[in-house]
């Protein structure tokens, strides 16, 4: 019996360890893309006047913040996909989570922009992010940084800062969400 529960308990960790493999392989053989939500920046929303192109009138990382991206960067190194194309909002938040992964230099994308205080941008930034997912359908590894509105609009579901999913976009730019990426 004792060896029986030994095996049983070597099986199940295998078959976990695979489960958890399966979406970074998926990631990894290109056609795949994590959506990724910038990492922790305390506060909701950016100030009233804040300035896109500004960092000082924003909501930005803390250092755990910080700490946070360094350590999602560390994960897809060790995941052999360090070398992924990375995307990211103009928004500070972001463009400091894609540095601090320190992946490959990260692109700017309208698409990924927030439309959290500007709902009336909310259509052209979709369709924008769309676009974007129909044309890495078929490519290589991406890694896109962006807001939580932004991941609800194409996914329908919420994620926390650093968090992410794994998705399959198709030719339109719709997604199948493959996996979540937790922090």
């Amino acid at each position: 019996m004792k060896r029986f529960v030994i095996a049983l308990g070597l099986i199940l960790a295998t078959a976990n360890a695979l489960a958890q493999d399966e979406p970074f392989a998926a990631l990894r053989d290109g056609g795949h893309v994590l959506m990724l939500r910038h990492a922790i920046a305390p506060g909701f929303g950016d100030p009233a006047g804040f300035d896109v192109d500004d960092c000082t009138t924003q909501r930005n990382l803390s250092e755990e913040g910080r700490a946070q991206a360094r350590s999602i960067g560390e994960r897809l190194r060790a995941e052999g996909l360090g070398e992924a194309a990375v995307y990211t909002s103009a928004w500070c938040r972001c463009r400091d989570t894609a540095a601090e992964m320190d992946l490959t230099e990260a692109e700017p994308r309208l698409g990924l922009n927030s439309f959290f205080q500007n709902r009336e941008r909310r259509d052209a930034i979709v369709a924008a992010l769309r676009d974007l997912l129909a044309g890495l359908a078929n490519g290589p590894p991406a890694v896109l940084v962006t807001h939580q509105v932004n991941i609800r609009a194409i996914t329908g579901q919420g994620v926390q800062s650093g968090e992410g999913l794994i998705v399959q976009p198709d030719d339109e730019g719709s997604v199948r969400v493959v996996a979540p990426f937790p922090p």
